[in-house]
């Protein structure tokens, strides 16, 4: 008998744990915010609207991230359900690092299927793959971006 049941995602738990202390964070900053803007003294206003604009950012970033990684998921389980999921199979030094030869290798493959395919959420995210094996995280995070723009399922 298999287990039908999803099992949750690796890292959800932390994410859930550093979300819930951030709200923590933005209850006491945004009631600090509000509390100056009711003294009505117009510094303490000023800097009470101020500091209220840390917690709409703090949400708004939250917010994207997580629709971000529902997105890879939901495009991760399309790619492994058509068999076609990256798979971490590079060479790695004995502390763990993915050799960095081995990385530019498969690197220029990756780069070429978006070159030909520039509307294909697949190559893109084999793209944001292959950037972060070579250690290049902002790229990646990039790269992940635009598969998820383009992602319609």
């Amino acid at each position: 008998m298999t287990d039908t049941r999803r099992r949750l995602p690796r890292g959800l738990l932390g994410a859930v744990v550093v979300t819930a202390l951030l709200a923590i964070y933005v209850w006491a900053i945004g009631g600090r915010g509000i509390a100056m803007v009711r003294t009505g003294e117009p510094v303490l206003v000023a800097i009470g609207l101020a500091v209220l604009v840390i917690p709409l950012l703090v949400v708004g970033l939250i917010v994207r991230e997580f629709v971000l990684a529902a997105r890879v998921q939901r495009m991760a389980d399309a790619l492994a359900a058509a068999g076609e999921l990256p798979v971490d199979d590079l060479p790695r030094s004995p502390g763990g690092r993915i050799d960095r030869s081995a990385a530019d290798d498969a690197f220029g493959p990756a780069r070429e299927a978006v070159e030909s395919d520039p509307e294909s959420w697949q190559a893109w995210y084999h793209l944001a793959f292959a950037y972060d094996a070579a250690g290049d995280r902002r790229r990646a995070r990039a790269a992940l971006r635009k598969a998820s723009g383009l992602f319609t399922a």
